[in-house]
């Protein structure tokens, strides 16, 4: 910004400083003056008849460098530029105010250059009154009187008619001199500097912090980071103008040879404000499968022009990053987000996601809260952990392990109290109370820190390591120094590379078995079910489960409780709540619900409770190798001894969980004790004759058996009367084998029902495996030709 904006007002009091392109006050500058209680002042109309406490402020200086009557200058620019040298120096900015025009021929014959904080901002201007200000800017116009007047002599030569020297606030110390409006100023030198580092790919803070060192001060810069921020944005918009229909051109083609092709731009193609979004049919296919949790990205610049380029990205059934839709944007505004948030939504059919993840920053924020309002919202840790970085470089300098601290206490938290314990002694230790940022994401803890955050899918592996959608999908093919021409070919060819990589893990998954390390009929279960890499991760929990011991700790009848800890970490344990009717266990680490992946403290409790198979509603499709089918595979084990395990799992659980109960309540005293072991006896007798009956039904048929046992029933209705009590428990007795007779036959067609159904999906499923090959094969033909060409 060379010399901010200037306005010409006819008269005092009238409008405000010039407005700059960005608030300043939101980005930490200071504004035209301070304020103070000696200039405290009430407001009357608002039209300039306030009333305040009158305090005179003198200048002090050398007085040969000071204005005085009858001084002459060359020209009104060079009056104005001495003015405002002079004010530099004392401490206050400048502006323009009145000036008189000749009759004759309109040319300027007076002029006045005021104090900035002359005049008072009226409030009741139609420009302001009828619409409402979201943030209102600080009041700095205190109607201070010091200006300088100059008029023009028959002589061409400009003349100083009236000077006052003093004014009614506090003048600004040299060292805060430079975040005075009229005193910012972006010198040629800089501005070659800032092209330079803007072309290599430095933001406005990092150019700043350069200028800074170059310079020996912040004072000795003459700007501020909003002004440098301002000038890259007025660049890129400059630079913008001839390339920008490259772009358009890019997108019309692709959406002419795919109608399935989407993009957006914001406003007209004939007065284009630089934002444009687009999603290619295998980005809006892949998220019908995946697009659960979505990655935004706007820490990636693509090209010398520093646009933000922002993917959506999310993880496939091999944990590859997946491409959800791209933008461009020439400014980050909040209309700008919402506009973008708005549009891709709308390119996914209006599907919100489960969960979503941005860098840290408000405008963001408000963004996905308005067009996203029921997504889990995170932010970036890895963002925060490279802004602690930058923001604490003086706690890191000098206590260089804090940051190892810091992230044990943001990673290995297990607990509210266990992180609010550690966070409060990291602040007390190094002193950071009273540091704006680390307070600013402790209130943001909520959206950042892994802890809050396990309750909802996230399709992360590990808490500790990133995740791979958190790295840029066009990493190794798009850097800084990238132009828009270049960029389309590397686009199209890092796509490619995706699209390569994903058809090769098909082709691991679906030809190479992996290597089974325990003889767990589950392991060979998700063997089967999860692609390979998935698989890799679900074995390591599974194998760990066998330096782990799960003990009761609570049983409420329908619940069980269990503590679950590794051999001689009794001190470090998590507990499993286990619905065994429903098969449904909760831990409190809440992998399941963050991954998508059982626990090895859940496996624990499966293995001693003789789960031998994993429950259907444990297996999430998108994990699975037919993740993009259409057939619903992971509802249904894959094979009838699967299905026997599951069912026969299940029947063992109940018996075994109301077993306890009853032995519990049987040992309470002698008597009940003789009367649980005399109906123990009874039950044995009965379960023995069901099995010896089951085994002679299955030679018998049918419908003969049903005639027999019809003829049974009535013979024993027809006996006399003196066996009458004993005809009749006869006949209750063989109502009950009766009974269960017709149970067993229902099990057995439930159970042939099962088996014709495993049957059928089996088939269904080698139709899928056998159309993923032929995808495969297809693919690999088309690489080979393209090699030989």
């Amino acid at each position: 910004m060379e010399n901010g904006v200037i306005e010409f007002d006819i008269g005092l009091g009238g409008g405000d400083d010039g407005i700059d392109i960005e608030t300043p006050n939101d980005d930490g500058e200071m504004p035209d003056g301070s304020s103070n209680d000696a200039n405290s002042f009430g407001s009357g109309s608002g039209s300039g008849d306030s009333v305040f406490t009158l305090q005179v402020y003198i200048p002090e200086g050398d007085h040969d460098l000071e204005p005085y009557e009858g001084m002459e200058f060359e020209s009104e620019e060079a009056a104005k530029a001495f003015y405002n040298s002079y004010a530099r120096r004392v401490g206050f900015s400048t502006r323009v105010s009145s000036s008189r025009r000749s009759r004759k021929d309109g040319a300027i014959i007076q002029r006045s250059f005021v104090c900035a904080k002359e005049g008072f901002r009226n409030l009741n201007e139609k420009r302001t009154k009828d619409r409402e200000i979201k943030r209102p800017r600080t009041v700095t116009r205190v109607g201070c009187k010091a200006s300088l007047s100059v008029k023009i002599q028959e002589s061409g030569k400009w003349i100083v008619s009236g000077f006052i020297k003093e004014h009614n606030h506090e003048l600004v110390p040299p060292d805060q001199v430079h975040c005075l409006r009229s005193h910012r100023q972006i010198s040629g030198p800089a501005k070659t500097l800032i092209d330079t580092l803007q072309a290599a790919g430095m933001g406005p803070r990092r150019i700043m912090s350069v200028l800074i060192k170059e310079y020996g001060g912040i004072n000795k810069v003459g700007f501020t980071e909003v002004d440098c921020r301002n000038y890259m944005r007025n660049n890129r918009q400059r630079s913008m103008e001839g390339d920008i229909q490259l772009l358009l051109d890019y997108l019309k083609q692709k959406q002419g040879e795919n109608p399935d092709f989407f993009y957006a731009v914001q406003g007209d193609e004939d007065q284009y404000t630089g934002n444009v979004f687009w999603a290619d049919p295998k980005a809006r296919a892949d998220y019908n499968y995946f697009g659960d949790t979505v990655t935004f990205d706007t820490t990636y610049r693509s090209n010398r022009y520093r646009l933000p380029f922002a993917p959506f990205t999310g993880l496939n059934h091999h944990g590859q990053p997946v491409l959800f839709g791209c933008a461009f944007l020439i400014n980050e505004s909040e209309a700008s987000f919402v506009w973008l948030f708005k549009n891709w939504l709308a390119a996914m059919s209006g599907r919100s996601p489960v969960s979503i993840t941005t860098e840290h920053d408000s405008v963001i924020r408000s963004g996905v809260m308005q067009v996203l309002p029921n997504t889990r919202h995170r932010f970036c840790k890895w963002h925060m952990f490279k802004q602690c970085q930058e923001k604490l470089s003086h706690v890191l300098l000098k206590h260089p392990h804090f940051e190892a601290v810091f992230h044990k206490c943001v990673n290995l938290s297990d607990s509210t109290e266990e992180f609010e314990s550690c966070w409060h002694s990291l602040a007390d230790k190094y002193d950071l109370r009273d540091h704006k940022w680390f307070q600013e994401i402790y209130a943001d803890r909520r959206q950042w820190v892994p802890l809050y955050l396990r309750d909802t899918f996230f399709a992360e592996m590990s808490i500790t390591h990133r995740s791979d959608s958190m790295n840029s999908y066009f990493d190794g093919y798009v850097n800084a120094s990238t132009n828009l021409n270049q960029f389309f070919k590397l686009y199209e060819k890092a796509l490619e590379s995706r699209h390569e990589k994903e058809v090769k893990a098909d082709f691991d998954t679906m030809n190479a078995s992996p290597v089974l390390r325990t003889p767990s009929p589950m392991e060979k279960q998700a063997s089967e079910l999860y692609t390979r890499k998935i698989f890799m991760r679900f074995q390591e929990e599974l194998v760990s489960t066998l330096t782990f011991m799960a003990s009761t700790v609570e049983d409420d009848g329908e619940v069980t409780t269990y503590q679950v800890s590794k051999f001689g970490e009794d001190h470090k344990a998590y507990l499993v709540r286990f619905n065994v009717l429903e098969m449904r266990a909760t831990c409190s680490c809440q992998m399941f619900e963050f991954s998508g992946l059982l626990c090895r403290h859940v496996l624990a409790v499966f293995r001693v409770t003789n789960v031998l198979t994993l429950p259907s509603h444990y297996i999430l499709k998108r994990w699975t190798r037919n993740a993009k089918s259409s057939v619903i595979l992971e509802e249904r084990v894959t094979d009838p001894f699967h299905s026997y395990l599951e069912s026969h799992t299940v029947r063992y659980n109940t018996l075994r969980h109301e077993a306890f109960k009853f032995v519990d309540e049987g040992a309470e005293t002698v008597d009940s004790y003789t009367v649980a072991m005399a109906a123990l006896a009874e039950a044995t007798n009965k379960v023995a004759l069901s099995i010896k009956n089951e085994g002679k039904a299955s030679t018998t048929n049918g419908p003969m058996r049903d005639a027999s046992a019809k003829v049974g029933i009535q013979s024993n209705h027809c006996t006399g009367d003196g066996q009458g009590s004993s005809a009749q428990q006869l006949s209750e007795d063989d109502m009950d084998q009766k009974i269960n007779e017709l149970t067993m036959d229902l099990e057995r067609a439930n159970r042939k029902s099962e088996v014709y159904k495993t049957n059928l999906l089996s088939l269904l499923k080698d139709i899928e495996d056998h159309k993923q090959r032929l995808s495969i094969e297809v693919q690999n033909i088309k690489l080979s030709m393209k090699d030989g060409l």
